[in-house]
């Protein structure tokens, strides 16, 4: 009965509980397409450091990640990333000899990260290859080929097949270095490694280094599945001890710290709307509990308590809740599917953001535990928001209530 009464009493005042409703569905509409919208974000910014610069896990000699000292190497890294790749759930492992040198067109020059890799290899482990924007990937030219990011590119004031010097301190500590042509430029959404990192083959490097080709500073290696780092990872603590091991969360803490703060984050987003609301919800329920004085005094005076009293105003105010927010959480849902496919373009503003390693295109993404925690902090906030007006409405004296014309 409480139900059915409390229903009917929140359709009285049409007017008010549509606007009320209308607040209510705008705001979580609001928040659940905000969390859809940076979760999309955070998992292309995480999909990204892993598919492009770190893979799943990467194997350093001990000490050089805190230390990069070139010198410091492993003596058969790609013997090493050949066993590794045997490992059940490892899709490929590929090594990298990795030095600091700097490259040098006619135009001017700037410090860069000179990575020697096997494409072969290291295709499989990145996908640099695919986003090869202008010439290809270690093709069309024979001697000392680089890959170079599009914004070093314009820096240097170069092209595809333009020549560039790149230099570095050899094995000895003298300077070394060569002339090498661009076979392709390369575009991420990391503008930041785009400018200062370059891709030539490992034997080229090595050559001018003094090495054997099969040295490296770096093995990355993918798995076929990203929920089984941890397993993999600590499998190969156990088994290269002697090597320094860490997954892609350990090597980029940065890119970690959105995965684990975005629940936070988003949180603290949806608990400020919700709290913007309660002040909207309890104003309304209290206009409606001082409209309906004489009534409510009526009621307790032929025999409704004041529990149920209390229960009315309780029920009424969750329904008021819960009804504006499934209709904000449905158009959050429907909003997200729309653009989920075709993305938002953030271009206007993608400058900024691929500083940080963000894509120009958005793609929300929208999880059901998402959906359901926005449910219970709806459910809470009108339990919250019915507190004061139904405690309003206990005060009441039914006797005094009923003389008072309205």
């Amino acid at each position: 009965m409480i139900l059915a009464i409390s229903w009917r009493n929140v359709w009285r005042s049409k007017t008010r509980s549509f606007v009320i409703l209308f607040a209510i569905a705008l705001g979580i509409f609001t928040g659940v397409f905000n969390y859809a919208f940076y979760n999309g974000m955070a998992l292309q910014r995480i999909n990204s450091a892993i598919s492009t610069e770190a893979s799943h896990i990467q194997i350093h000699p001990q000490g050089y990640l805190e230390d990069p000292d070139e010198k410091q190497f492993i003596s058969k890294a790609e013997q090493l990333a050949a066993q590794i790749s045997e490992i059940d759930s490892v899709k490929a492992a590929s090594s990298r000899f990795i030095v600091q040198g700097m490259i040098q067109s006619p135009s001017t020059s700037s410090g860069i990260k000179v990575f020697g890799v096997q494409p072969d290899k290291e295709a499989e482990v990145t996908n640099l290859y695919s986003k090869i924007i202008d010439g290809a990937y270690f093709e069309g030219i024979k001697r000392n080929p680089v890959i170079i990011g599009k914004k070093l590119a314009d820096k240097l004031k170069i092209k595809v097949r333009s020549k560039v010097v790149i230099t570095f301190s050899d094995k000895e500590g003298y300077i070394s270095g060569a002339s090498f042509r661009v076979a392709g430029i390369f575009e991420t959404s990391n503008t930041m490694y785009d400018g200062g990192n370059v891709f030539v083959r490992t034997e080229d490097l090595t050559n001018l280094y003094g090495t054997d080709a099969t040295a490296g500073h770096e093995i990355a290696v993918l798995l076929d599945h990203s929920d089984m780092v941890t397993n993999i990872n600590q499998k190969l603590k156990t088994k290269y001890a002697s090597y320094d091991v860490r997954d892609w969360r350990e090597i980029m803490p940065q890119v970690s710290m959105l995965e684990s703060s975005l629940d936070i984050s988003m949180y603290i987003f949806m608990i400020i709307i919700l709290l913007a609301l309660i002040f909207g919800i309890i104003n309304t329920m209290l206009m409606a509990v001082l409209e309906r004085t004489k009534e409510l005094g009526m009621l307790m005076s032929i025999g409704m308590n004041k529990a149920r009293v209390f229960r009315m105003i309780m029920v009424e105010t969750v329904l008021l809740s819960l009804i504006g927010g499934v209709v904000g959480i449905v158009m959050g849902i429907v909003v997200t599917l729309l653009t989920a496919k075709s993305g938002i373009d953030i271009s206007i503003v993608a400058e900024g953001f691929g500083a940080m390693g963000y894509d120009s295109i958005v793609y929300p993404v929208l999880k059901v535990q998402n959906v359901v925690d926005v449910v219970i902090m709806v459910f809470i906030t009108g339990m919250l928001a019915a507190i004061y007006p139904a405690m309003k409405a206990l005060k009441l004296k039914p006797a005094e209530a009923i003389r008072i014309d309205m």
